[in-house]
């Protein structure tokens, strides 16, 4: 398949974006706490846990499953998994990048867990030290000081512990009440298109009640990214990547893809891959979740053939080599040189803020 007949007239090339009109000027909302990232010149960088995401080893075991079940499948012995026809509206592939949230129930399970085990940790380390302090200083022999705090210690302890293992007992053993397909995709970018999709769930500001889902399309060119500030309960700042459009309200907060921090090397790494991944001038970034997809898209295949990449490079790969790569990763990602860099998108628009 050529690329000319693979790709839609609308996909994205670093070297073909047309001219636009002015851009609106953003409300003043979108200016505040808000930078804009340049476009153009994305280095071969990614958020370090895009890399960790899968390891040679996983792919191993994907494969080897695979395999497994092609073979049951011609046997007439395979049994499909409770969950292998549930859609759960993501996709990760050379076509497309659709992000999902599992709902409310299943996150609530999970947070049990979570939130139960560090508040047990976390309160069992404050127990330790109150109790030894109290026997330090009223001689008092240990069971009568546990007996002493008993009430304080089931609640601080107790509590949490029983979240923790309510939820991970559920979680591994009851997985039909917590493994649930989201009500659909937040958001997708599509490199094949060359289309950016947010699903609209609201009409006129109330939920849809018929089931259906608006979406809201535009050119990839057509957007802008900023990292967005925010001080977190201790007054420290947070950066998330936003994807905002130039004419329309349509905005992406990738937070809950790559988690907030204090750093905003991470969000800028992000940007370099969304640009990197969306442009068919390019090959698909060559990171291990795509190593099975890279012979499906023209750009990725031809460049492979040119450069005689292993088509095996990922899942071959041995364990230390895995851990140097991403601690490189590290580094570069440290190093990266985004607020240096000029902004190519200004050839093609006007920015009137």
């Amino acid at each position: 398949m050529t690329q000319e007949s693979y790709y839609a007239k609308t996909a994205y090339g670093s070297t073909e974006v047309p001219e636009q009109e002015p851009s609106n000027e953003r409300p003043w909302i979108m200016r505040f706490a808000k930078v804009r990232l340049p476009w153009g010149n994305a280095d071969e960088v990614t958020p370090v846990s895009f890399v960790e995401e899968y390891s040679p080893r996983d792919l191993r075991n994907q494969e080897h499953s695979k395999i497994e079940r092609e073979e049951q499948i011609a046997k007439g012995s395979y049994t499909p998994s409770p969950f292998e026809h549930i859609d759960f509206h993501m996709r990760d592939n050379h076509e497309s990048f659709r992000y999902a949230l599992l709902p409310v129930s299943s996150h609530f399970w999970i947070y049990m867990v979570g939130v139960g085990r560090i508040l047990f940790l976390i309160f069992l380390t404050l127990s330790f030290f109150i109790l030894t302090a109290e026997f330090i200083d009223t001689k008092k022999i240990l069971s009568d000081i546990i007996a002493d705090y008993s009430v304080t210690l089931v609640v601080l302890l107790g509590l949490p512990l029983l979240c923790w293992m309510a939820g991970a007992v559920v979680i591994k053993f009851f997985q039909n009440l917590w493994i649930k397909p989201s009500r659909g995709p937040i958001w997708e970018l599509n490199r094949r298109t060359g289309l950016v999709t947010v699903f609209d769930y609201k009409n006129n500001g109330e939920y849809k009640k018929n089931g259906t889902i608006g979406e809201l399309t535009a050119p990839f060119y057509e957007f802008d990214a900023y990292i967005a500030t925010s001080p977190d309960s201790q007054g420290m700042p947070l950066n998330v990547l936003y994807l905002a459009h130039r004419y329309r309200n349509i905005m992406i907060n990738f937070g809950a893809l790559l988690c907030p921090g204090p750093d905003v090397q991470p969000p800028c790494a992000l940007w370099d891959f969304i640009q990197n991944y969306m442009n068919v001038s390019r090959p698909l970034p060559d990171l291990p979740q795509y190593e099975e997809y890279r012979h499906l898209d023209p750009t990725t295949a031809e460049y492979d053939r040119l450069t005689g990449r292993n088509p095996r490079y990922w899942i071959d790969m041995d364990d230390a080599t895995f851990k140097q790569i991403v601690s490189e990763m590290h580094q570069r990602v440290d190093e990266i040189d985004t607020f240096e860099r000029p902004n190519l998108m200004a050839g093609y628009v006007t920015y009137v803020d």
